[in-house]
């Protein structure tokens, strides 16, 4: 499903890591490591397109990820460090807005999801009014709607989530992976509920 080949990221003249592959399957759930600033977010940037390798480069289905850029937002599912929530959108309007980068999603899927991450009731509250964590279970959200993506690459996101929501999020990745889906995820956070294929990546073994 994903190859990295040979990977190597610069950031402000600063080598974060080289000489960087691996392989995952259908199932597969890695969890990438390692020190502040050593380049974990940025790996996730150039395995879903939004930025390129120093060296290097990404395989996606089999065909080069530089070569996908107009299908990308069919073929993968990424969410950033940040929310991304729209301060002034309600909880509906910003999962609607949120699903669009894959596929129009319907009214009764959205409540869905939003029930789904413990905000059933809040459809209609705008996001200025909820709490961080309320903010990143929206943004989670989308990982519960029908049709997404079979990959899924997620930077840091156990963020702001309290311990209900944390075990509820380990056991959907988990899920996700059994159904044949395949996860990457950056985190300091040790899950408890893991795919049966689950492997670790410790970026500070890649770096000058």
């Amino acid at each position: 499903m994903l190859d990295a080949v040979a990977l190597a990221c610069e950031r402000d003249q600063r080598r974060l890591f080289a000489g960087l592959s691996f392989q995952l399957r259908a199932g597969d759930m890695l969890r990438v490591r390692g020190p502040n600033g050593s380049g974990k977010s940025s790996l996730l940037r150039l395995l879903c397109g939004l930025a390129r390798p120093t060296a290097g480069h990404v395989e996606l289905f089999g065909q080069a990820l530089a070569r996908q850029r107009g299908s990308l937002a069919s073929r993968l599912l990424w969410i950033g460090h940040a929310a991304g929530i729209k301060a002034l959108l309600t909880a509906e309007e910003n999962l609607a807005w949120l699903a669009a980068l894959h596929a129009r999603g319907e009214t009764a899927a959205i409540g869905q999801a939003l029930a789904a991450v413990g905000l059933r009731g809040f459809e209609d509250t705008p996001c200025h009014a909820l709490s961080a964590g309320q903010q990143r279970r929206i943004a989670l959200a989308r990982l519960y709607l029908p049709g997404t993506p079979a990959l899924w690459l997620l930077d840091e996101p156990f963020t702001a989530l309290d311990a209900a929501g944390t075990a509820q999020l380990e056991a959907h990745l988990a899920m996700h992976c059994g159904r044949g889906g395949t996860v990457v995820l950056t985190t300091h956070h040790e899950p408890s509920r893991r795919a049966q294929a689950y492997a670790d990546l410790d970026l500070g073994q890649y770096g000058s």
